[in-house]
């Protein structure tokens, strides 16, 4: 109890840290740039800044694609930001690039963590240690246009893989030539497609991702059925195209897809849509195991941050991991709060929108990514190598399983 009430203090904005000095403390705090995070978080310094008047921060903002090179470039020339976001996938680039530092338990005790967060949180603790906190967690869910769904006369959204494929042969729509004007469903490798076939369709078709030593485990038959169940939607049924409007979210925002696949994190984008939208729970299989896949961003503390700035540091990242920043966020966001009792209400539970994804997270996974975005990268070669180059399924998958297992392997050393 006594450390819970520390960590509630800290949350609360309660000055029982002495900052060491009555002299205003300015520390900096880094994210990429995502609009609807951006806003939340200009909320949430803003209400820190009125608990908290001597502490001032400063919110900075990089490029995605820019973003972890500009962390690493900061390091180098001895500076960087004092609270800084990082994907739970890039945790182990972060430590052994002495980019942030670990929690203090005294300040962030560990029980009160594994007590209070989601369990995915462990994918922040390196041996002893935690590294940072999330402030939401992420699931998959399938999106579905419903003005898309009444022109087809479809009544109900899909349940499983059999009345997807169905829904999505029924709404797409092809031009005279066979071309696609309007996708049945997304298919966006780069994206959240990655996450399904590795966690989902792997899973549903009888095979794991990765053994228990971490190592892939995808290269069998169910890895093979996976992927061309996935190339297929485009080879085969022709309801899909890699590459179509660039990127699957923005297909389904500009209402030319029935479905997409996508996170919690689109739903402060989605609500601009210009049509009505549904949520439902990734399709289940023939026998209706379902799957899912589960992340966050965190935040840490940044290497350089020590002394007063530490400590101003440590209040501001437990206020945007407390239960008001979480509400604020999913709000705002749309993500779901990290915190169990936050998430778990009855009306979240409730909510047409928010209760698919919470459903999610009861069998959901959480891939132990070394290097997220080679390993990503490795996912989308694979799939480009089936449909651009005519590669064998069986081919394609071993060379990535070879590839990825490399990625691995180097990591380990």
């Amino acid at each position: 109890m006594r450390n819970k009430a520390k960590l509630a203090g800290l949350a609360a904005g309660i000055s029982f840290l002495a900052l060491g000095s009555a002299q205003a403390v300015e520390i900096e705090y880094w994210q990429y740039v995502f609009e609807t995070r951006v806003q939340a978080m200009d909320q949430l310094i803003a209400n820190f800044e009125a608990a908290n008047p001597d502490i001032t921060v400063k919110h900075t903002t990089f490029p995605y694609a820019d973003y972890q090179t500009r962390v690493v470039a900061a390091k180098v020339a001895g500076q960087g930001p004092d609270v800084v976001q990082l994907f739970y996938g890039w945790l182990d680039t972060f430590v052994s690039g002495g980019l942030i530092q670990p929690l203090d338990p005294a300040v962030f005790p560990h029980d009160a963590i594994e007590a209070d967060f989601f369990p995915i949180v462990s994918a922040m603790k390196r041996g002893e240690d935690y590294y940072g906190l999330p402030t939401a967690v992420r699931s998959l869910a399938l999106f579905y246009n419903k003005a898309l769904f009444d022109e087809a006369g479809i009544a109900n959204p899909p349940a499983n893989l059999d009345e997807m494929l169905a829904a999505a042969e029924a709404t797409t729509k092809r031009d005279g030539a066979g071309n696609i004007t309007s996708a049945g469903i997304t298919m966006d490798m780069a994206g959240q497609d990655h996450h399904w076939w590795r966690e989902v369709l792997v899973r549903q078709n009888g095979g794991v991702p990765y053994d228990d030593a971490g190592n892939v485990a995808y290269n069998d038959a169910a890895g093979a059925a996976a992927l061309k169940f996935y190339t297929d939607l485009q080879t085969e049924q022709k309801v899909g195209v890699v590459g179509f409007m660039d990127e699957g979210q923005a297909a389904f925002r500009a209402g030319l897809a029935a479905m997409t696949i996508d996170g919690t994190f689109r739903l402060g984008a989605f609500g601009s849509n210009p049509f009505e939208w549904g949520v439902v729970e990734l399709p289940a299989d023939a026998n209706g195991m379902r799957s899912n896949y589960s992340s966050y961003f965190a935040n840490a503390i940044g290497a350089t941050a020590e002394g007063e700035k530490k400590v101003a540091a440590e209040k501001f990242l437990a206020y945007i991991s407390s239960p008001e920043a979480m509400e604020i966020w999913l709000n705002v966001v749309g993500e779901l709060p990290a915190r169990r009792d936050v998430a778990m209400t009855d009306a979240n539970l409730a909510d047409p929108i928010r209760a698919p994804f919470l459903k999610g997270l009861e069998y959901a996974h959480t891939t132990k990514f070394v290097d997220e975005a080679g390993q990503r990268q490795v996912a989308v070669d694979m799939v480009n190598r089936v449909l651009l180059e005519n590669q064998a399924i069986e081919d394609s998958l071993a060379q990535a399983a070879q590839a990825e297992q490399a990625i691995i392997d180097a990591a380990a050393k």
